[in-house]
């Protein structure tokens, strides 16, 4: 399984083009960078409107409303989220503060407060033979909590402006007009462009990722001419790599432990572990952008979620195969205990 999961990887051609993206933004970076001929800041932020309005056309409320009934699981998912997940931020700066750039440390501060991903989330619990009406919810709920709680948690553990992004309050008012104004826009006009977009749900997700392809390159840009790989080596591509596998190993324990010590079921558990240890790229690449603008280490902000990403959807796949096929082999051994002993008849025995 592990074998073919590498080739899937491989063949994915959204992975290869991040990886182009970063190589493009080293090569020619004033193309893309601040005040450059690509006119990055005015793209981005028509890419990044659009990417959130159409989130909002294709989310489904009455998915949403389905999964509203379990409280408890949809109380620890978002805990983890926002609450376990930025507190672990805390010892892990302790810890590794002294070995870390300044600005790498910021990009798993941002790591931590990013919301869950809605796609992954939910196809995993669904793989995995979960709680899927449960994981529309906490997944979905998780990205509208987020457009708020990010922002709020990055801004308690830094001053952003001094930090070299916005200020707060500007940060709100951006967030306010690129991300939540065209989500709701997007969910206003679902009645008319609903169905619509779920017959192209193809193209908005091919969409969403080349506006995010676009704006990781201009991140990028901008972080290479401001000295990216002049003052860091390959080091930094390691300790991103180890970081996010630390993150993501702790956030799969943690939930896994919990919702056990909880009593939860085994779909709800499911449920839990997928939705409460994933991060968006989808939201945190745009989201980033409007919260840090023209820091001269967006590139290194972003690199952590860009890692995770890889990261969660190589592990989670593993796992979701591994809880399908324990819910094989005991819907088995339920059928073969349930399954009556015919006795041969006296004819058959003749």
């Amino acid at each position: 399984m592990i074998v073919k999961l590498l080739r899937k990887m491989a063949s994915d051609w959204f992975l290869a083009g991040m990886i182009t993206a970063v190589i493009l933004a080293t090569l020619f970076p004033e193309f893309g960078a601040s005040g450059g001929a690509m006119h990055a800041d005015t793209v981005s932020d028509a890419g990044i409107f659009l990417v959130f309005m159409l989130h909002g056309l294709a989310l489904s409320t009455r998915s949403l409303c389905e999964g509203m009934s379990r409280w408890k699981l949809h109380l620890l998912v978002q805990s983890l989220t926002f609450v376990a997940f930025p507190l672990l931020f805390i010892p892990f700066r302790a810890a590794f503060s002294g070995i870390i750039p300044e600005g790498l440390m910021l990009g798993f501060l941002y790591l931590c407060a990013l919301p869950s991903t809605i796609q992954s989330s939910v196809a995993m619990t669904a793989i995995g033979k979960g709680n899927v009406p449960a994981a529309i919810f906490n997944a979905t709920l998780s990205s509208l909590l987020g457009i708020l709680l990010t922002p709020a948690i990055v801004g308690l553990v830094i001053d952003m402006q001094g930090a070299g992004g916005m200020s707060f309050s500007k940060s709100i008012i951006n967030i306010g007009t690129l991300l939540f104004l065209p989500f709701v826009l997007g969910q206003v006009l679902r009645p008319v462009f609903g169905n619509l977009a779920s017959r192209h749900k193809k193209f908005i997700n091919m969409f969403d990722k080349l506006v995010i392809l676009m704006l990781v390159y201009g991140s990028f840009c901008d972080s290479v001419k401001s000295g990216l790989w002049t003052n860091n080596g390959i080091e930094v591509l390691a300790i991103t790599m180890a970081g996010a596998a630390l993150f993501l190993a702790m956030a799969l324990f943690i939930s896994s432990k919990v919702s056990r010590w909880l009593g939860f079921s085994m779909e709800d558990r499911i449920t839990a572990i997928f939705c409460g240890s994933k991060k968006t790229l989808a939201a945190g690449v745009p989201m980033a952008r409007v919260l840090f603008g023209a820091h001269p280490a967006l590139g290194m902000i972003v690199m952590p979620i860009m890692f995770y990403h890889q990261l969660q959807l190589f592990v989670c796949s593993i796992m979701a195969g591994r809880f399908a096929s324990r819910f094989d082999v005991t819907l088995a051994h339920a059928v073969e205990e349930e399954s009556p002993t015919v006795e041969p008849t006296a004819e058959a025995r003749g």
